[in-house]
């Protein structure tokens, strides 16, 4: 196939002149994200009945972060708040790339400096593999079955907007897991291609090739985009839902009161789901350990950051809600490892809230480029706190944003122990929501109407943070 000699052509050559900081010893990154992987799916955390053995493997061999959330737990929001390390309302990415949203402008700015852009920059080579969705569909739609209903999803993502990745195996948006479809590094926007395999196997054999096919002298940055465990859970190999075949979902749904009771819609959604969901996240696991144990036999593991996370939960009928983009926990946290055994220590750390968009700021400086992060870049470097373990309060924000009216949504906070939000329509509040996570882990009540002092202190900060990102909604928030 002709990507795989681009491939290998690409790296059985090396850039004649590197800067000083991208030399030999500089770190390789390998950042690996699963769409709507909640952040208790691990077996090593003992919160659900799920299999991992590869991520309890790494978790065990990095740092495990026990507190990581998404600010914006959609995809498209999630991975340009990722790719930019700026708030929606600055980086135009304000809710998911598709024909409805497109004509608001939402995708990923062509001009924007992604932190692929800045190690491109620095002499990296550079490889995307999986899932993008951060480009606005247009006509006449690419001819993919969720480009032909009311709303159009899927784009071609052509090379001037790639941000700086040379290899390219890539899709926007695509739910058929076991007949996924891609676009290789030079084909044009009517040249993708199906394949008859499940998604992350068939991704993690690209990744496997492109770690073989290193140089060793040029550092190189792999993401690996993989879209399972997002809906379509049905769709994965019959050997993984052998697994959770006889799991008993009624004792799981025992002792969560965020989940409704049988035979009702959403009840009987989370209770026909799960076990796929379960089965999902086992595939993902054990494509992900072919990965690690690639980068182990090529002797890459030790000088390599890891990087394991996700761009948001999902509910999956909890709270009555089937989805994400929500404020629940269910929703907003996410699974996060990272490795990098010639600087980190082995680590559970309960105590930093990271949040999904805190990586592009905190990465580029574990791996030398702090000076090279954009002045525009909004989010937390926690570079340090992720080497040391070295604690830091945060107080994360909370996003909902309508792309066609920006005084209409969400806003709120995160801190340790609570989580506050508001809710407008066209300029004016009519919700508000706080939440005891210590005393009400499963958010069933809203204590805003208890505690007007909490209210008073949270607006305050909310008010100042908007105005502190350039957030219209600002003048909504009377502190």
């Amino acid at each position: 196939m002709k990507y795989l000699e681009l491939l290998f052509t690409c790296s059985a050559l090396t850039t004649s002149v590197l800067t000083a900081n991208a030399q030999k010893s500089a770190p390789n990154l390998v950042f690996i994200m699963a769409d709507q992987y909640r952040g208790d799916a691990l077996s090593c955390l003992g919160k659900e009945p799920v299999k991992t053995p590869c991520l309890d493997q790494l978790a065990s061999e990095g740092v495990l972060f026990t507190d990581a959330i998404s600010s914006y737990p959609v995809s498209s929001p999630a991975r340009g708040m990722l790719m930019t390390g700026m708030y929606p309302l600055s980086n135009k990415v304000v809710g998911n790339c598709n024909s409805n949203t497109a004509p608001y402008g939402v995708e990923l700015p062509q001009d924007a400096r992604c932190w692929s852009d800045v190690l491109k920059d620095q002499g990296y080579q550079t490889g995307y593999i999986g899932k993008w969705h951060l480009d606005a569909p247009y006509k006449p739609y690419v001819d993919t079955y969720n480009n032909r209903g009311k709303v159009a999803w899927n784009e071609w993502c052509p090379p001037e907007r790639r941000h700086g990745f040379d290899h390219w195996i890539a899709y926007g948006t695509y739910d058929n897991h076991l007949k996924p479809m891609y676009w290789n590094t030079t084909a044009p926007r009517d040249s993708f291609y199906y394949v008859n395999q499940w998604g992350p196997a068939y991704e993690a054999d690209r990744a496997i090739e492109y770690i073989k096919a290193q140089n060793k002298q040029q550092p190189f940055a792999l993401v690996v985009s993989m879209n399972p465990p997002h809906t379509g859970y049905e769709l994965v190999p019959d050997h993984y839902k052998e697994m959770y075949k006889d799991l008993d979902v009624e004792a799981l749904c025992k002792n969560r009161p965020d989940i409704p009771a049988k035979g009702t819609k959403m009840g009987d959604y989370f209770r026909n789901s799960i076990r796929n969901y379960y089965a999902c996240v086992t595939g993902v696991d054990e494509n992900i350990g072919r990965i690690v144990e690639a980068l182990k036999q090529n002797g890459l593991f030790n000088n390599t950051i890891v990087v394991f996370t996700s761009d948001h939960g999902v509910c999956m009928g909890a709270h009555q809600n089937d989805g994400k983009n929500i404020f629940y926990e269910e929703s907003m946290r996410i699974p996060m490892i990272i490795s990098w055994p010639e600087k980190i220590k082995p680590r559970k750390d309960n105590n930093l809230m990271i949040a999904f968009a805190d990586l592009y700021p905190s990465l580029l400086s574990m791996m030398g480029f702090q000076k090279e992060i954009p002045e525009a870049v909004q989010t937390f470097d926690l570079s340090k706190e992720i080497l040391t373990g070295k604690k830091r309060n945060l107080v994360q924000p909370y996003y909902r944003v309508e792309a066609n009216n920006h005084a209409t949504g969400y806003r709120g906070l995160r801190t340790a122990t609570y989580t506050y939000a508001v809710h407008a329509t066209d300029g004016k509040i009519d919700e508000v929501f706080l939440f005891d996570r210590t005393q009400d882990p499963h958010q069933m009540n809203n204590i805003a109407g208890k505690q007007p002092k909490l209210i008073s202190k949270f607006n305050k900060q909310l008010h100042a943070w908007l105005i502190q990102t350039n957030d219209s909604f600002s003048c909504i928030i009377k502190p």
